[in-house]
Protein backbone atom coordinates (compact mmCIF):
# COMPACT_ATOMS: atom_id res chain seq x y z
CA UNK A 1 0.00 0.00 0.00
CA UNK A 2 2.80 2.43 0.94
CA UNK A 3 4.59 1.99 -2.38
CA UNK A 4 1.37 2.55 -4.33
CA UNK A 5 0.55 5.67 -2.31
CA UNK A 6 4.02 7.17 -2.80
CA UNK A 7 3.99 6.29 -6.52
CA UNK A 8 0.62 7.99 -6.80
CA UNK A 9 1.79 11.06 -4.86
CA UNK A 10 5.04 11.45 -6.86
CA UNK A 11 3.25 11.12 -10.18
CA UNK A 12 0.47 13.50 -9.09
CA UNK A 13 2.95 16.21 -8.08
CA UNK A 14 4.76 15.71 -11.39
CA UNK A 15 1.55 16.25 -13.38
CA UNK A 16 0.73 19.32 -11.30
CA UNK A 17 4.13 20.82 -12.05
CA UNK A 18 4.08 19.91 -15.74
CA UNK A 19 0.52 20.88 -16.65
CA UNK A 20 -0.36 23.32 -13.82
CA UNK A 21 -3.26 21.09 -12.74
CA UNK A 22 -5.06 21.33 -9.40
CA UNK A 23 -4.55 18.64 -6.78
CA UNK A 24 -7.94 17.09 -7.54
CA UNK A 25 -7.51 16.93 -11.33
CA UNK A 26 -3.91 15.69 -11.16
CA UNK A 27 -4.79 12.99 -8.61
CA UNK A 28 -7.80 11.81 -10.65
CA UNK A 29 -5.65 11.68 -13.79
CA UNK A 30 -2.92 9.68 -12.02
CA UNK A 31 -5.39 7.26 -10.41
CA UNK A 32 -6.68 6.40 -13.90
CA UNK A 33 -3.16 6.26 -15.31
CA UNK A 34 -1.89 3.84 -12.64
CA UNK A 35 -5.17 1.92 -12.34
CA UNK A 36 -5.35 2.31 -8.56
CA UNK A 37 -8.65 1.38 -6.91
CA UNK A 38 -7.79 1.08 -3.23
CA UNK A 39 -9.47 4.06 -1.50
CA UNK A 40 -6.98 3.90 1.40
CA UNK A 41 -4.08 4.32 -1.04
CA UNK A 42 -5.82 7.25 -2.73
CA UNK A 43 -6.63 8.89 0.60
CA UNK A 44 -3.02 8.62 1.82
CA UNK A 45 -1.65 9.97 -1.47
CA UNK A 46 -4.15 12.84 -1.39
CA UNK A 47 -3.04 13.83 2.12
CA UNK A 48 0.64 13.66 1.19
CA UNK A 49 0.09 15.76 -1.93
CA UNK A 50 -2.11 18.44 -0.33
CA UNK A 51 -0.01 18.91 2.79
CA UNK A 52 3.21 19.03 0.76
CA UNK A 53 1.83 21.50 -1.79
CA UNK A 54 0.39 23.65 1.00
CA UNK A 55 3.98 24.27 2.26
CA UNK A 56 5.75 24.30 -1.11
CA UNK A 57 7.55 27.65 -0.73
CA UNK A 58 9.02 26.72 2.67
CA UNK A 59 9.92 23.18 1.57
CA UNK A 60 11.66 24.38 -1.61
CA UNK A 61 13.70 26.99 0.25
CA UNK A 62 14.63 24.40 2.89
CA UNK A 63 15.76 21.94 0.19
CA UNK A 64 17.65 24.61 -1.76
CA UNK A 65 19.61 25.55 1.36
CA UNK A 66 20.90 21.97 1.47
CA UNK A 67 21.44 21.63 -2.29
CA UNK A 68 23.50 24.83 -2.71
CA UNK A 69 24.88 25.76 -5.19
CA UNK A 70 22.32 23.63 -7.04
CA UNK A 71 18.53 24.07 -6.81
CA UNK A 72 15.59 21.69 -6.77
CA UNK A 73 14.36 23.06 -10.12
CA UNK A 74 17.43 21.56 -11.85
CA UNK A 75 16.24 17.99 -11.26
CA UNK A 76 13.64 15.89 -13.07
CA UNK A 77 10.03 16.30 -11.98
CA UNK A 78 9.92 12.90 -10.28
CA UNK A 79 12.98 13.76 -8.17
CA UNK A 80 11.55 17.17 -7.29
CA UNK A 81 8.30 15.55 -6.19
CA UNK A 82 10.08 12.94 -4.09
CA UNK A 83 12.30 15.48 -2.32
CA UNK A 84 9.29 17.62 -1.37
CA UNK A 85 7.31 14.63 -0.12
CA UNK A 86 10.37 13.35 1.78
CA UNK A 87 10.82 16.64 3.65
CA UNK A 88 7.12 16.78 4.47
CA UNK A 89 6.93 13.21 5.77
CA UNK A 90 10.26 12.99 7.63
CA UNK A 91 10.40 16.52 9.09
CA UNK A 92 7.17 18.51 8.92
CA UNK A 93 4.81 15.66 9.78
CA UNK A 94 7.07 15.07 12.82
CA UNK A 95 6.87 18.78 13.72
CA UNK A 96 10.63 19.04 13.08
CA UNK A 97 11.48 17.44 16.43
CA UNK A 98 11.66 13.65 16.18
CA UNK A 99 14.05 12.23 13.57
CA UNK A 100 13.04 8.70 12.57
CA UNK A 101 16.09 7.37 10.70
CA UNK A 102 14.43 4.01 10.11
CA UNK A 103 11.40 5.60 8.44
CA UNK A 104 13.64 7.85 6.34
CA UNK A 105 15.64 4.83 5.14
CA UNK A 106 12.41 2.98 4.33
CA UNK A 107 11.17 5.96 2.27
CA UNK A 108 14.50 6.10 0.42
CA UNK A 109 14.15 2.41 -0.46
CA UNK A 110 10.62 3.10 -1.72
CA UNK A 111 11.95 5.91 -3.91
CA UNK A 112 14.62 3.63 -5.38
CA UNK A 113 11.99 1.10 -6.39
CA UNK A 114 9.72 3.81 -7.85
CA UNK A 115 12.23 6.10 -9.59
CA UNK A 116 15.13 3.66 -10.10
CA UNK A 117 18.37 3.53 -8.13
CA UNK A 118 20.33 5.44 -10.80
CA UNK A 119 17.90 8.37 -10.62
CA UNK A 120 17.92 8.48 -6.85
CA UNK A 121 21.70 8.13 -6.64
CA UNK A 122 22.06 11.75 -7.80
CA UNK A 123 20.36 13.11 -4.69
CA UNK A 124 20.79 10.30 -2.15
CA UNK A 125 23.69 12.09 -0.45
CA UNK A 126 21.43 15.00 0.56
CA UNK A 127 18.74 12.87 2.24
CA UNK A 128 20.71 12.66 5.48
CA UNK A 129 21.38 16.41 5.44
CA UNK A 130 17.66 17.08 5.02
CA UNK A 131 17.08 15.07 8.20
CA UNK A 132 19.43 17.22 10.26
CA UNK A 133 19.09 20.72 8.73
CA UNK A 134 17.40 23.23 11.06
CA UNK A 135 14.19 24.83 9.71
CA UNK A 136 15.32 28.15 11.22
CA UNK A 137 17.84 28.50 8.40
CA UNK A 138 14.98 29.20 5.97
CA UNK A 139 13.93 32.37 7.79
CA UNK A 140 17.37 33.99 8.04
CA UNK A 141 18.15 37.21 6.12
CA UNK A 142 14.66 37.68 4.62
CA UNK A 143 12.27 40.65 4.77
CA UNK A 144 9.35 40.71 7.21
CA UNK A 145 6.77 40.03 4.49
CA UNK A 146 8.80 37.15 3.05
CA UNK A 147 9.27 35.71 6.54
CA UNK A 148 5.51 35.80 7.12
CA UNK A 149 4.98 34.19 3.71
CA UNK A 150 7.39 31.37 4.52
CA UNK A 151 5.97 30.88 8.03
CA UNK A 152 2.34 30.76 6.83
CA UNK A 153 3.06 29.23 3.39
CA UNK A 154 1.92 32.08 1.13
CA UNK A 155 3.52 34.02 -1.75
CA UNK A 156 5.13 37.25 -0.56
CA UNK A 157 2.94 39.35 -2.88
CA UNK A 158 -0.20 37.92 -1.24
CA UNK A 159 1.09 38.65 2.27
CA UNK A 160 1.76 42.23 1.21
CA UNK A 161 -1.72 42.46 -0.34
CA UNK A 162 -3.46 41.14 2.80
CA UNK A 163 -1.52 43.51 5.08
CA UNK A 164 -2.72 46.43 2.97
CA UNK A 165 -6.31 45.13 2.69
CA UNK A 166 -6.97 44.02 6.27
CA UNK A 167 -4.16 45.40 8.42
CA UNK A 168 -1.40 43.23 9.84
CA UNK A 169 -3.26 41.70 12.80
CA UNK A 170 -6.35 40.63 10.86
CA UNK A 171 -4.25 39.52 7.88
CA UNK A 172 -2.16 37.26 10.12
CA UNK A 173 -5.33 35.54 11.35
CA UNK A 174 -6.44 34.96 7.76
CA UNK A 175 -3.02 33.65 6.66
CA UNK A 176 -2.77 31.34 9.67
CA UNK A 177 -6.27 29.97 9.01
CA UNK A 178 -5.16 29.03 5.49
CA UNK A 179 -2.46 26.77 6.95
CA UNK A 180 -5.06 24.11 7.80
CA UNK A 181 -7.67 22.26 5.77
CA UNK A 182 -11.13 23.83 6.24
CA UNK A 183 -14.18 21.85 7.44
CA UNK A 184 -16.19 19.81 4.97
CA UNK A 185 -19.80 20.87 4.46
CA UNK A 186 -22.69 19.12 2.77
CA UNK A 187 -26.02 20.47 1.55
CA UNK A 188 -29.01 18.16 1.98
CA UNK A 189 -31.15 17.69 -1.12
CA UNK A 190 -34.85 18.03 -0.31
CA UNK A 191 -35.75 17.26 -3.94
CA UNK A 192 -35.09 13.60 -3.06
CA UNK A 193 -36.26 13.30 0.58
CA UNK A 194 -37.05 15.34 3.68
CA UNK A 195 -34.24 16.78 5.77
CA UNK A 196 -35.01 14.41 8.68
CA UNK A 197 -35.06 11.33 6.43
CA UNK A 198 -31.67 12.24 4.94
CA UNK A 199 -30.12 12.85 8.37
CA UNK A 200 -31.37 9.48 9.64
CA UNK A 201 -29.92 7.71 6.61
CA UNK A 202 -26.57 9.50 7.04
CA UNK A 203 -26.43 8.44 10.70
CA UNK A 204 -27.03 4.81 9.68
CA UNK A 205 -24.13 5.12 7.21
CA UNK A 206 -21.80 6.45 9.91
CA UNK A 207 -21.81 10.12 8.87
CA UNK A 208 -22.01 12.53 11.80
CA UNK A 209 -22.96 16.09 10.84
CA UNK A 210 -24.20 19.19 12.63
CA UNK A 211 -26.52 21.88 11.26
CA UNK A 212 -24.97 25.18 10.19
CA UNK A 213 -26.83 27.95 11.96
CA UNK A 214 -28.69 30.49 9.81
CA UNK A 215 -28.45 28.41 6.60
CA UNK A 216 -31.29 26.24 5.40
CA UNK A 217 -29.81 22.90 4.39
CA UNK A 218 -26.06 23.18 5.11
CA UNK A 219 -24.36 20.79 7.56
CA UNK A 220 -20.81 20.56 8.82
CA UNK A 221 -19.36 17.04 8.64
CA UNK A 222 -17.91 16.04 12.02
CA UNK A 223 -16.88 12.48 11.16
CA UNK A 224 -17.52 9.74 8.61
CA UNK A 225 -16.70 6.04 8.52
CA UNK A 226 -15.92 6.11 4.79
CA UNK A 227 -15.32 8.75 2.10
CA UNK A 228 -18.53 10.73 1.57
CA UNK A 229 -18.55 9.96 -2.16
CA UNK A 230 -18.59 6.22 -1.34
CA UNK A 231 -21.79 6.39 0.70
CA UNK A 232 -25.11 5.18 -0.66
CA UNK A 233 -26.66 8.53 0.30
CA UNK A 234 -24.24 10.34 -2.01
CA UNK A 235 -24.93 7.97 -4.90
CA UNK A 236 -28.67 8.47 -4.39
CA UNK A 237 -28.23 12.25 -4.58
CA UNK A 238 -29.35 12.92 -1.01
CA UNK A 239 -26.57 15.48 -0.48
CA UNK A 240 -24.03 17.61 -2.32
CA UNK A 241 -20.53 18.32 -0.96
CA UNK A 242 -20.64 22.13 -1.01
CA UNK A 243 -18.89 24.83 1.01
CA UNK A 244 -21.23 26.82 3.23
CA UNK A 245 -20.20 30.09 1.54
CA UNK A 246 -21.47 28.72 -1.77
CA UNK A 247 -24.71 27.62 -0.07
CA UNK A 248 -25.14 31.13 1.32
CA UNK A 249 -24.72 32.65 -2.15
CA UNK A 250 -27.61 30.53 -3.48
CA UNK A 251 -29.76 31.50 -0.52
CA UNK A 252 -28.98 35.19 -1.10
CA UNK A 253 -30.28 34.74 -4.66
CA UNK A 254 -33.46 33.19 -3.19
CA UNK A 255 -35.06 32.24 -6.53
CA UNK A 256 -38.81 31.60 -6.47
CA UNK A 257 -40.50 28.57 -8.08
CA UNK A 258 -41.59 29.16 -11.65
CA UNK A 259 -39.06 31.85 -12.65
CA UNK A 260 -36.63 31.88 -15.58
CA UNK A 261 -33.05 31.84 -14.31
CA UNK A 262 -29.64 31.90 -16.02
CA UNK A 263 -26.83 30.20 -14.11
CA UNK A 264 -23.65 31.50 -15.75
CA UNK A 265 -20.37 29.60 -15.24
CA UNK A 266 -22.56 26.79 -13.95
CA UNK A 267 -20.26 23.75 -13.96
CA UNK A 268 -19.72 21.51 -12.10
CA UNK A 269 -23.27 21.95 -10.78
CA UNK A 270 -23.30 23.08 -7.13
CA UNK A 271 -25.21 26.28 -7.93
CA UNK A 272 -27.59 24.77 -10.48
CA UNK A 273 -28.64 21.93 -8.21
CA UNK A 274 -29.21 24.17 -5.18
CA UNK A 275 -31.08 26.81 -7.19
CA UNK A 276 -33.34 24.08 -8.59
CA UNK A 277 -33.92 22.82 -5.05
CA UNK A 278 -34.90 26.31 -3.86
CA UNK A 279 -37.19 26.61 -6.91
CA UNK A 280 -38.76 23.23 -6.01
CA UNK A 281 -38.00 21.99 -9.54
CA UNK A 282 -40.48 24.53 -10.97
CA UNK A 283 -39.52 27.04 -13.69
CA UNK A 284 -36.43 26.82 -15.90
CA UNK A 285 -32.69 27.20 -15.35
CA UNK A 286 -30.42 27.78 -18.34
CA UNK A 287 -26.96 26.68 -17.19
CA UNK A 288 -24.06 28.07 -19.23
CA UNK A 289 -20.40 27.07 -19.13
CA UNK A 290 -17.62 27.13 -21.72
CA UNK A 291 -16.00 23.83 -20.66
CA UNK A 292 -17.35 20.66 -22.24
CA UNK A 293 -15.43 18.53 -19.73
CA UNK A 294 -16.92 20.39 -16.76
CA UNK A 295 -20.40 20.33 -18.30
CA UNK A 296 -20.18 16.55 -18.55
CA UNK A 297 -19.67 16.55 -14.77
CA UNK A 298 -22.58 19.03 -14.51
CA UNK A 299 -24.85 16.58 -16.37
CA UNK A 300 -23.95 13.77 -13.99
CA UNK A 301 -24.54 15.95 -10.92
CA UNK A 302 -27.87 17.30 -12.20
CA UNK A 303 -29.06 13.74 -12.84
CA UNK A 304 -27.78 12.48 -9.47
CA UNK A 305 -29.54 15.29 -7.59
CA UNK A 306 -32.88 14.80 -9.38
CA UNK A 307 -32.97 18.22 -11.06
CA UNK A 308 -35.60 18.38 -13.85
CA UNK A 309 -35.60 22.05 -14.88
CA UNK A 310 -31.99 22.69 -15.94
CA UNK A 311 -30.98 23.14 -19.59
CA UNK A 312 -27.23 22.87 -20.42
CA UNK A 313 -25.66 25.37 -22.83
CA UNK A 314 -22.00 25.34 -23.89
CA UNK A 315 -21.04 29.02 -24.19
CA UNK A 316 -18.33 31.47 -23.18
CA UNK A 317 -19.81 34.30 -21.09
CA UNK A 318 -17.04 36.62 -22.28
CA UNK A 319 -19.22 36.85 -25.40
CA UNK A 320 -22.90 37.92 -25.53
CA UNK A 321 -25.05 35.14 -24.03
CA UNK A 322 -26.61 33.00 -26.80
CA UNK A 323 -30.17 33.40 -25.54
CA UNK A 324 -32.82 35.63 -27.06
CA UNK A 325 -34.84 35.86 -23.86
CA UNK A 326 -34.47 37.83 -20.66
CA UNK A 327 -34.38 36.26 -17.24
CA UNK A 328 -36.00 37.04 -13.91
CA UNK A 329 -32.61 36.30 -12.36
CA UNK A 330 -29.05 35.87 -13.60
CA UNK A 331 -26.48 34.24 -11.32
CA UNK A 332 -22.81 34.85 -12.17
CA UNK A 333 -20.01 33.06 -10.32
CA UNK A 334 -17.17 33.86 -12.74
CA UNK A 335 -13.64 32.45 -12.86
CA UNK A 336 -11.61 34.18 -10.16
CA UNK A 337 -8.21 34.05 -8.49
CA UNK A 338 -9.66 31.80 -5.73
CA UNK A 339 -7.69 33.74 -3.11
CA UNK A 340 -10.44 32.85 -0.64
CA UNK A 341 -9.96 29.12 -1.24
CA UNK A 342 -6.20 28.75 -0.69
CA UNK A 343 -6.83 26.49 2.32
CA UNK A 344 -8.99 24.13 0.23
CA UNK A 345 -6.91 24.24 -2.99
CA UNK A 346 -3.33 24.98 -1.88
CA UNK A 347 -1.81 24.69 -5.37
CA UNK A 348 -3.71 27.78 -6.54
CA UNK A 349 -1.42 29.93 -4.34
CA UNK A 350 1.63 29.12 -6.41
CA UNK A 351 0.02 29.65 -9.84
CA UNK A 352 -0.88 33.29 -9.18
CA UNK A 353 0.98 36.60 -9.28
CA UNK A 354 -0.23 40.09 -8.41
CA UNK A 355 -0.89 40.64 -12.13
CA UNK A 356 -3.25 37.64 -12.13
CA UNK A 357 -5.77 39.70 -10.14
CA UNK A 358 -5.96 42.44 -12.78
CA UNK A 359 -6.15 39.96 -15.66
CA UNK A 360 -8.99 38.07 -13.95
CA UNK A 361 -10.86 41.31 -13.25
CA UNK A 362 -11.07 42.10 -16.97
CA UNK A 363 -12.60 38.67 -17.68
CA UNK A 364 -15.13 39.22 -14.90
CA UNK A 365 -15.94 42.69 -16.27
CA UNK A 366 -16.78 41.27 -19.70
CA UNK A 367 -18.94 38.57 -18.15
CA UNK A 368 -20.96 40.79 -15.82
CA UNK A 369 -21.74 43.21 -18.67
CA UNK A 370 -22.96 40.36 -20.88
CA UNK A 371 -25.07 39.03 -18.02
CA UNK A 372 -26.61 42.46 -17.34
CA UNK A 373 -28.03 42.55 -20.88
CA UNK A 374 -30.14 39.46 -20.14
CA UNK A 375 -31.77 40.69 -16.90
CA UNK A 376 -35.45 41.72 -17.07
CA UNK A 377 -36.74 44.97 -15.66
CA UNK A 378 -37.31 44.31 -11.94
CA UNK A 379 -35.06 41.25 -12.32
CA UNK A 380 -31.98 40.41 -10.27
CA UNK A 381 -28.30 39.91 -11.00
CA UNK A 382 -26.32 38.02 -8.32
CA UNK A 383 -22.53 38.19 -8.52
CA UNK A 384 -20.19 36.13 -6.34
CA UNK A 385 -16.54 35.03 -6.21
CA UNK A 386 -14.39 32.91 -3.90
CA UNK A 387 -11.81 35.70 -3.90
CA UNK A 388 -10.98 38.21 -1.16
CA UNK A 389 -9.48 40.89 -3.46
CA UNK A 390 -11.29 44.23 -3.82
CA UNK A 391 -10.42 44.41 -7.54
CA UNK A 392 -12.56 41.34 -8.30
CA UNK A 393 -15.32 42.37 -5.92
CA UNK A 394 -16.15 45.85 -4.55
CA UNK A 395 -14.21 47.78 -7.20
CA UNK A 396 -15.82 45.78 -9.98
CA UNK A 397 -19.28 46.42 -8.53
CA UNK A 398 -18.51 50.15 -8.19
CA UNK A 399 -17.44 50.25 -11.84
CA UNK A 400 -20.53 48.26 -12.88
CA UNK A 401 -22.93 50.64 -11.11
CA UNK A 402 -21.34 53.64 -12.84
CA UNK A 403 -21.80 52.03 -16.25
CA UNK A 404 -25.29 50.67 -15.46
CA UNK A 405 -27.31 53.30 -13.59
CA UNK A 406 -30.45 51.18 -14.07
CA UNK A 407 -29.05 48.68 -11.55
CA UNK A 408 -28.85 49.20 -7.78
CA UNK A 409 -27.54 47.10 -4.92
CA UNK A 410 -30.02 45.18 -2.78
CA UNK A 411 -29.17 44.91 0.91
CA UNK A 412 -28.39 41.29 1.75
CA UNK A 413 -30.01 40.18 4.97
CA UNK A 414 -27.05 39.50 7.20
CA UNK A 415 -27.56 35.84 8.04
CA UNK A 416 -23.82 35.30 8.05
CA UNK A 417 -20.77 37.22 6.86
CA UNK A 418 -19.58 40.80 7.18
CA UNK A 419 -20.41 43.95 5.15
CA UNK A 420 -18.43 44.63 1.98
CA UNK A 421 -15.37 46.89 2.02
CA UNK A 422 -14.97 50.42 0.56
CA UNK A 423 -18.29 51.45 2.11
CA UNK A 424 -20.34 48.98 0.05
CA UNK A 425 -22.12 47.58 3.06
CA UNK A 426 -25.03 46.03 1.15
CA UNK A 427 -22.70 43.29 -0.12
CA UNK A 428 -21.45 40.44 2.07
CA UNK A 429 -17.99 39.00 2.67
CA UNK A 430 -16.98 35.76 4.34
CA UNK A 431 -13.47 34.93 5.59
CA UNK A 432 -11.79 31.59 6.41
CA UNK A 433 -10.54 32.74 9.82
CA UNK A 434 -13.92 34.13 10.91
CA UNK A 435 -16.51 31.93 9.24
CA UNK A 436 -14.60 28.62 8.82
CA UNK A 437 -15.29 28.41 5.09
CA UNK A 438 -13.93 29.71 1.79
CA UNK A 439 -13.33 33.44 1.56
CA UNK A 440 -16.30 34.72 -0.46
CA UNK A 441 -17.96 37.87 -1.81
CA UNK A 442 -21.64 38.26 -2.77
CA UNK A 443 -23.49 41.19 -4.36
CA UNK A 444 -27.17 41.21 -5.32
CA UNK A 445 -28.35 43.85 -7.81
CA UNK A 446 -31.85 44.86 -8.92
CA UNK A 447 -32.62 46.21 -12.39
CA UNK A 448 -34.95 49.16 -11.75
Amino acid sequence: MLKEAWSLAIETLSWMEMQKLSEHLALAKTVRQLGIRDSNVIRLAHRLVCETVRRENFIDKFINNVLKPRAISEFKLGVQAFLRLYVYQTRIAKKWSKIDVEEAASIARLARSILGWQTLQKIEHVLGLLLTQSPDSVLKSVSDEEKVGLSTFHPTWFVRYCFKLLGRNEAMKLLEANMNSPPTYIRLNTLKASEDEIIQKLVREGVKAEKVEKLRYAYKVISTRRPLTKTLSFKEGLFYIQDKASCFAAEVANPKPGITLFDVCAAPGAKTTYLAQLMKNQGVIYSLDYSRRRMNIWRNEVARMGVKIAVPIIADACNPLPLNIKADMVILDPPCTSTGAFARVPSSKWRLTRRSVDKMTEIQWEMINNCAERVKSKGFLVYSTCSITVEENERLIERFLKWHPDFSLVKIKSKIGLPGLRGIEKCRRLYPHIHQCNGFFIAKLLRE
